[in-house]
């Protein structure tokens, strides 16, 4: 009895261990065990870049890629870009609006310089849509950006020019074209995106022509800069992951910390025929995927607290008056998994699911198919907490049957110790002759709870991870599942739930065990209070059932309903 009591104290010690080292790494202090980049981006400082024409050209993918910490390169064989001490050119933020998101494309570059998604509320203020993309130098910079490199050719520094036509969707299309074209050193580049209804998916086309007399090698990037801070608003005891992200068939999915690109340490696919790139963030991504071929890919410090990441695609050599294209796909919008499994290959696995991932997905997929019967995600919830309970039955079963033979010979058990509180061996040897004759396993309570632990963590980052529930109601006065309880009701029902189960187990023979297990539904309870709704509800729905198992199991083998202690014999 004394070694399960000592299993369970570990369990629950070190959950509270990592529950503080979430809480560590949430306020930016130094995690004491799982360091993570999101605890330095928090405090990181403001950019410096200034707009406009933010960030770097990138080498050509002959070179080797410039290292993190270099500033402003320029490409071989290419003229000076234009530097914060150049005139740099004034541009025009162009407007476009579709269904689904309101943006800005800023005619310095044609990058698109802002993304608001009308869909989705923003984290801390959420009276306002949620901004994605922005250019504000000094304060934040998130920017999607395009350009050519291999000479003095158009890149996101030059100015373009709007080419005429609509900025809202027209009656009847389903479409909405946005052209710009810009010249520099006797090539054209023509620039349109696609917008389509009730998607965040945009088609970027690309279309080079040499205007010169003499043949030009250009190469096309795709890229995307931003700062390392971590966004605002953040759930508590939790740690995301804020940075690039790349995938290709080869090296499948790579995660990259700004802290990693820092120090010249990020480790990625350099070169890759397939595949995409990435910057992720809770709930939401933007990502690069353009089409299949040769590239290269890159990620670079390019100012203070700025980071740039792309890929380089050669377009080959282009004779005099010759025209070529190249059609890519941006998505800026949530990690909405159905979504992005469509879009390519592997990009569902920006919705990160932690370590447990070959677990949270197939739980997922029961959440989703619950919420398919009944419209809302906190009954899904609860329709999932029964299902996973329902398959651990076997196994809580033989727990709270150990509890509850442990539980009834528990006046036994306090007589031995005081017969042989002098004499450790016979007290053992008395102890294991009664578990014998009884058929108790004192480990039986064990197993499973260690068994389902990682179903649980499992579940606790499907529910925390999902950006369909971000901003989702259940009842009454649970308005975001996302959020914390505004009224602590969950978690009051969550340390009442955790008091009754403490009180149809047996008392530890420890007093001071027994203090410890009659503080932790208070612990726990308070800790949870901060956390998110969707996952305070799992656990009161998963303590009710396990109340009634359990009181069932000790009905049965007591031979009545008890919720008191065993009275001695």
């Amino acid at each position: 009895m004394d070694t399960r009591r000592t299993i369970l104290w570990i369990v629950f010690s070190l959950s509270l261990i990592l529950l503080w080292d979430a809480w560590l790494k949430y306020t930016g202090k130094p995690p004491m065990f799982f360091g993570g980049p999101a605890a330095t981006q928090t405090a990181a400082p403001a950019p410096t870049v200034a707009a406009p024409g933010t960030g770097d050209v990138p080498t050509g993918s002959a070179q080797a890629p410039v290292p993190a910490a270099t500033p402003a390169a320029t490409p071989a064989g290419a003229a000076a870009v234009p530097t914060t001490a150049a005139a740099a050119p004034v541009g025009q933020r162009i407007k476009i609006q579709s269904d689904v998101i309101s943006a800005e494309i800023d005619t310095v570059g044609a990058e698109l310089s802002y993304v608001e998604l009308l869909k989705h509320h923003d984290a801390v203020d959420k009276t306002r849509n949620m901004v994605l993309l922005e250019n504000k130098p000094g304060e934040r910079i998130y920017l999607a950006q395009t350009g050519l490199i291999g000479g003095d050719f158009p890149n996101h520094k030059t100015l373009f020019t709007r080419v005429p036509g609509p900025s809202t969707f027209e009656a009847g299309k389903d479409t909405l074209e946005v052209a710009f074209e810009a010249e520099a050193g006797g090539v054209k580049l023509l620039k349109t995106y696609v917008f389509k209804r009730d998607s965040y998916l945009i088609e970027v086309r690309q279309q080079v022509t040499n205007l010169g007399s003499a043949p030009v090698t250009p190469e096309l990037y795709d890229q995307i800069t931003r700062d390392g801070t971590s966004p605002a608003g953040e759930a508590r005891f939790m740690s995301t992951f804020t940075g690039p992200a790349f995938y290709s068939e080869a090296s499948k999915y790579r995660k990259v910390a700004f802290s990693d690109i820092e120090k010249g340490k990020a480790e990625f696919p350099k070169t890759a025929g397939d595949g995409w790139v990435a910057l992720i963030q809770h709930y939401f991504v933007t990502a690069w995927v353009p089409k299949s071929g040769e590239r290269t890919n890159y990620a670079r410090k390019v100012g203070e607290n700025l980071y740039a990441v792309g890929m380089i695609e050669s377009l080959g050599a282009l004779a005099p008056g010759a025209t070529t294209a190249s059609n890519g796909k941006l998505y800026v919008g949530p990690q909405d998994q159905k979504v992005l499994e469509q879009i390519a290959p592997g990009l569902d696995l920006v919705v990160d699911y932690g370590w447990l991932t070959m677990v949270a997905k197939p739980l997922f997929w029961l959440l989703q198919f619950f919420h398919s019967l009944t419209g809302n995600w906190g009954w899904a919830i609860i329709l999932l907490t029964i299902t996973v309970k329902a398959a651990f039955y076997p196994l809580s079963a033989t727990s709270y049957k150990s509890m509850a033979k442990m539980r009834a010979v528990t006046p036994r058990l306090k007589k031995i110790q005081e017969q042989h509180k002098d004499d450790r061996a016979k007290m053992n040897a008395a102890l294991m002759e009664l578990y014998k004759t009884e058929k108790i396993n004192p480990l039986g309570g064990c197993l499973p709870i260690l068994v389902q632990m990682p179903v649980f963590i499992a579940l606790y980052w499907t529910l925390l991870a999902a950006v369909e529930m971000r901003g989702a109601p259940w009842i009454f006065w649970i308005h975001d599942l996302t959020a914390m309880d505004p009224f602590f009701i969950l978690p009051a029902l969550m340390i009442a739930t955790m008091w009754v189960q403490y009180k149809l187990n047996p008392t530890p023979p420890d007093p001071v065990q027994a203090k410890v297990f009659a503080f932790m539904p208070f612990i726990f309870g308070g800790m949870m209070a901060f956390f998110p709704a969707g996952l305070v509800l799992y656990w009161v729905v998963n303590n009710l059932l396990s109340i009634a198992q359990q009181w069932q199991i000790t009905r049965t083998i007591e031979g009545k309903p008890v919720f008191g202690r065993a009275k001695k014999a």
